[in-house]
C-alpha cells in the first residue's frame, strides 16, 4: 500500500505538471484494485494500473510511471480497451474521486473492472467481484447482461467466451 508521504509526494508531482499545464484539465482514470482500495477492499496490491496507452503513454502517464518507479510502487498504463469490449455506457459510470488542480481523477467503470476479471478468473479477481457484488457496485444481474453482449466480440479481444461463461457461474456460487 502507499504511505500517505508517497501518495502526497505523488500528488505534488502531479500538481507540478498539471500547472505547467494550465490551461488544461487532465484526467486519469484508475483500474481495478485501486477502485477497490478506494472503497475499502481489505485485499493489498502491489501495483497501481490506469487507462493509458502502454506502448505511446502520455506526458502524464510517463510522468505518474516515473514517480511510482522513484516511490518504488509498480504502476503500469492498461490499454483496456484493447482487452475487453468496453460496455455500452462505461463511461457514463466512471467513478470520479476528485479534482486536484488541473487533475480530475475517475475509476474505471466496474462493470468494465468486473468484465476483465471475469475474462481473467484468477482467485483473486474472484474476491474482488465479490467485492464489487457485496458494495453495489456491480449486480450480478447486470453483470450477466454486459458479459452476454461483450461474447460477440470475445474473438477480437482473444477471450474464450466457454469460459467468461464458466467464470460467471463460478461467481454465481460464491457467496454474497
Amino acid at each position: 500500500m502507499l504511505s500517505v508521504s508517497c501518495v502526497l509526494f505523488l500528488q505534488a508531482e502531479l500538481c507540478a505538471f498539471c500547472w505547467a499545464s494550465v490551461h488544461l484539465i487532465l484526467t486519469l482514470h484508475l483500474n481495478q484494485v485501486v477502485l477497490l482500495a478506494l472503497l475499502g477492499s481489505p485485499r493489498l496490491t502491489i501495483d497501481i494500473d490506469f487507462v493509458g496507452d502502454d506502448i505511446h503513454p502520455s506526458r502524464l502517464h510517463v510522468i505518474i510511471m516515473r514517480v511510482a518507479k522513484e516511490l518504488q510502487v509498480y504502476a503500469e498504463p492498461v490499454a483496456i480497451e484493447r482487452f475487453i469490449p468496453l460496455p455500452e455506457g462505461s463511461h457514463d459510470r466512471n467513478i470520479r474521486i476528485g479534482q486536484f488542480g488541473n487533475l480530475e481523477v475517475f475509476v474505471t467503470d466496474p462493470y468494465s473492472i468486473a468484465l476483465s476479471k471475469l475474462e481473467r478468473g484468477f482467485d483473486t479477481d474472484f474476491d474482488d467481484l465479490v467485492f464489487l457484488v457485496q458494495h453495489g457496485l456491480v449486480s450480478l444481474e447486470e453483470l450477466e447482461r454486459v458479459t452476454r453482449e461483450a461474447l460477440p466480440l470475445a474473438r477480437k479481444f482473444d477471450m474464450n467466451s466457454t469460459e467468461i461463461l464458466d467464470h460467471l457461474q463460478e461467481l454465481k456460487t460464491r457467496p454474497k
